[in-house]
């Protein structure tokens, strides 16, 4: 029961959650899990700051999806 807790909450926080970390794992080509690690770090040390990074770049993340998916060819216009 606690395993699948676990799992659940691991699904919802690496899917769900934007995928901010993993968009960025793949324009720098590092891993997610160590983008994971390097802003919770830096949430800790700076007490939170990087949050307002983090929702900034989901919000463009979600701009830049809906703009493309909007307009796909020239005789969308």
């Amino acid at each position: 029961m606690k395993e699948r807790a676990i799992e659940t909450w691991k699904f919802i926080v690496e899917k769900r959650f934007f995928g901010v970390c993993t968009y960025l794992g793949e324009k720098l080509g590092i891993s997610d899990s160590r983008i994971r690690l390097y802003f919770i770090y830096t949430s800790f040390l700076t007490l939170g700051s990087p949050i307002l990074v983090y929702l900034f770049v989901a919000f463009w993340m979600d701009v830049r999806q809906r703009w493309t998916r909007s307009r796909r060819s020239v005789w969308d216009l």
